[in-house]
This record gives structure tokens, sequence and C-alpha cells, in this order.
């Protein structure tokens, strides 16, 4: 696969739209294999205890928040996945809360789950470059909405894109 264009507003719900609209350019394949590189240099010279703890009360902690870009990359890809191999199974939703509560990303250190997304990301670029022209518009029902496989690979990247935007404003 060479090129996965942008997808159309039709192949996604709407409640991703912000995610793909963050995507900067029109090189997905590009923008997958910085963000590894920027996410590592956004979180240089922090310490595992300023990694622990949320701007605000209640808020995830930057450990948490690497956690859940990583689940949630991994839903993605699955989904990604099952579609691909013409898995036509309804697939539900998850609960964000309560991956991340149940995650121990705190008693983890930073460089294992920035190595962890490094791999994952790798992993997912080249599941990603094997699927053809025709594969890559296959849809599913994922959460009660049908998605299009090129809209989840926009929409790893745009996800992960918006919250490292969040750890530039309110983290650090």
């Amino acid at each position: 696969m060479g090129i996965i264009t942008r997808p159309e507003p039709g192949e996604y719900s709407q409640y991703y739209h912000g995610y793909i609209q963050s995507v900067e350019g029109e090189d997905i394949f590009s923008v997958l294999r910085q963000q590894p590189s920027e996410l590592k240099e956004l979180l240089k010279g922090l310490s595992e205890k300023q990694c622990e703890t949320g701007y605000a009360p209640g808020k995830w902690s930057i450990k948490e928040l690497l956690c859940h870009i990583i689940d949630s990359e991994r839903v993605f890809a699955y989904r990604a996945l099952r579609f691909a191999r013409k898995d036509r199974t309804a697939l539900p939703g998850f609960e964000q809360d309560d991956y991340v509560k149940f995650s121990g990303a705190n008693g983890r250190s930073i460089a294992s789950l920035i190595s962890e997304f490094e791999f994952l990301r790798l992993s997912n670029i080249e599941l990603f470059s094997s699927f053809n022209n025709i594969t890559i518009h296959l849809t599913g029902e994922a959460n009660h909405n049908e998605i299009s496989i090129r809209a989840l690979v926009w929409i790893i990247a745009g996800h992960a894109a918006h919250h490292m935007r969040i750890l530039k404003e309110k983290y650090i």
C-alpha cells in the first residue's frame, strides 16, 4: 500500500471528526512514523514523579495518558484487522476510564511506556502497509457505528496528535 488518503466524513462517526482533522498533511505513514519520536522528545527530561501526576485533581497522569494512547491504538488497530479479514461481527466500544484505571500505568517507567508505544506503532505501520487499495476501504461496525479501515488509520494518528497537544498545553 502506498498512500492512504484522508477519509471522507461518511466513513466514520462524527465523534472522530476532530481527530482526523487534527492530522497535519496528507502523508499518513509519515505522520505515523514521526509521532513516537515527537512524543519521546516531548517527554524528555521529565522525572518519573512528574509523569505520575495529572495537571488537575481527577485528571490522568502523563503515564496514564500515554497508556490510554497505547490502549486506544490497540483497539483501533484490532478493529482494522478484523474488518480487513472481512469479519462482519459488530464490535463493542470500550470504556477508556476503566482501561486507564486498571492499566497500572503509574507503576511502570515512562521509558517502558514509550518503548511499548514505539513497538506498537511499528507493528501497526506494517499491518496498515499490507492493506491494498480495496482492503483499506472495507468497513465494519464498531461501537454501533460503521467505520472504514482508512478512517481507523487516520483516527489512530489524530488521537495521538490530540493527546500530544494536551500534553503540551496542560502538562508540560
